[in-house]
């Protein structure tokens, strides 16, 4: 929370008071970043002021929804730009220094290299090996999700074209290594600990000690004790069906951290990891609702020409209302899921972000064509191939498959018949059957214009090769940036 009025306060800094003098503004960002830090763990151990910022997850959700819109609206060097710049002081930090405290610790991998769950019958999440984990790997080796960032407000923000390179290739580097860390801070936990935490409450059976005797049929081992007193060590009440990644990844980073640095900070490196964790959210929300927001002003430019202007204040509060409204609907949607957001909002992240993902690189096997250079095509036609058959067999899958773990439809179906059975609440089994046909709908909209995005641009490519169109590409004007220093 504090990140926010730090940002601005580093934005008119940089812009408006001393212009020019981002160090300046770099170093009392991070220090005030750290003492927020430190801040925060008295704040929460205060009987007055932690019931001030402790909230319900709707309370949360309609906030993010409040400051997805705010950062859209805002000149971007007043909130989003230094918020982001000094979240990227916080996130490559926190991964360097867990980086190094594995070579200090250098933890087992207790997590197997292959379960029994490879069949598809996870408890986390159902579906084989192929194609979900291309699925997850995918998400940040191909992300469409940057694609759209880097085609929208990085390039507003490059002082030369050169830079493109070093920010592009260094930023996925970046991303992969952040990959690794995780994996490794996920896997050095106990596989019955790691179980405990991600799977959903429905599966584990409400209690601790049901929780163990589930595990333990899935050949893993956890007590009840064993988790009360990793809650106790990490300042929590409970750590059990705690889905979503986030509180696995970071009692993993907090493990290496504190057999780097010392255990007595247990609870300090817990709540550190958290923070760096709702970092990481907060640049996708504010990043992707301005990059949304772009895209809607350029498309309701074509109805009507001042909706397009992206200086039009009226058109951007217009346009970034109704990109907040769309994805904050889902997060409302998700939180309010009687299985946990997680089940909903997670398997149509992943497919979405590999679709478009799939369109990045249709439109960049045009630029190629089209600029005269189609010999080098194959650089975007294989992996554009690849994502295609994996993102499509997953979301066919996810849709039609029969087992109700794993497909949509199936889901709804299992669900409607507990209820008619008498064996599910009405009210959470309507809920539970509108998300599942919510997410299957949604599933075949996004295949379909995928499907109709790549036929455009075959067809593109067809003319363009046969010379039955003229090649060449068209660059924007040149605009210097006004973020320069």
């Amino acid at each position: 929370l504090c990140t926010v009025p730090i940002a601005v306060l580093m934005g008119f800094w940089m812009k408006v008071w001393r212009p020019g003098h981002t160090i300046e503004a770099s170093l009392g960002g991070v220090v005030l970043l750290m003492a927020a830090l430190v801040g925060g763990r008295h704040v929460a151990e205060s009987a007055v002021l932690a019931p001030l910022f402790t909230h319900s997850g709707l309370t949360i959700a309609y906030a993010l929804i409040a400051y997805g819109f705010v950062a859209s609206v805002l000149p971007v060097w007043m909130l989003l730009c230094p918020r982001d710049y000094l979240s990227t002081f916080m996130k490559i930090g926190v991964i360097v220094m867990l980086a190094l405290g594995i070579l200090v610790v250098l933890p087992p991998l207790r997590m197997p290299a292959i379960t029994r769950f490879v069949d598809g019958t996870g408890p986390v999440f159902a579906g084989k090996l192929f194609p979900f984990a291309f699925i997850t790997i995918a998400c940040g080796a191909i992300s469409g999700f940057h694609a759209l960032v880097a085609s929208g407000t990085t390039p507003k923000m490059l002082v030369r074209e050169s830079d493109a390179r070093l920010i592009g290739y260094g930023g996925m580097l970046m991303e992969s290594f952040v990959a690794v860390m995780a994996m490794c801070a996920a896997a050095v936990l106990d596989p019955g600990v790691y179980f405990a935490i991600n799977a959903p409450l429905a599966v584990l059976g409400g209690s601790a000690e049901s929780a163990a005797r589930v595990i333990g049929g899935w050949g893993f081992t956890v007590t009840p004790g064993q988790m009360s007193a990793l809650a106790a060590e990490v300042g929590e009440k409970t750590l059990l069906a705690r889905t979503g990644g986030a509180p696995s990844l970071a009692v993993g980073m907090a493990h290496i951290f504190a057999g780097a640095f010392g255990t007595a900070l247990l609870a300090l490196w817990y709540h550190f990891a958290i923070m760096f964790e709702a970092l990481f959210i907060l640049t996708t929300v504010d990043t992707g609702t301005r990059v949304g927001r772009f895209m809607l002003q350029e498309l309701a430019g074509h109805i009507w020409a001042p909706l397009g202007r992206t200086s039009w204040y009226p058109s951007t509060v217009f346009a970034s209302a109704m990109v907040v409204a769309g994805w904050g609907w889902f997060l409302v949607q998700g939180v309010t899921d009687p299985l946990g957001g997680i089940n909903s909002l997670w398997p149509l992240f992943g497919i979405s972000n590999q679709l478009l993902a799939a369109v990045a690189l249709c439109v960049g096997t045009t630029l190629l064509v089209k600029g005269e250079k189609a010999r080098y095509a194959w650089v975007t036609l294989a992996p554009l191939a690849w994502i295609l058959v994996v993102t499509f067999t997953a979301g066919w899958q996810k849709v039609f498959a029969e087992d109700p773990r794993l497909g949509f439809l199936a889901h709804a179906s299992n669900t409607a018949g507990q209820v008619a059975a008498g064996a599910l609440d009405p009210a959470t089994g309507a809920r539970l059957v509108f998300n599942d046909r919510l997410d299957a709908v949604v599933t075949l909209t996004f295949m379909l214009i995928t499907v109709l995005v790549v036929l455009s641009s075959a067809r593109e490519w067809v003319l363009v090769l046969g010379r039955r169109k003229p090649a060449g590409v068209k660059e924007t004007p040149f605009v210097e940036t006004a973020y320069a220093g």
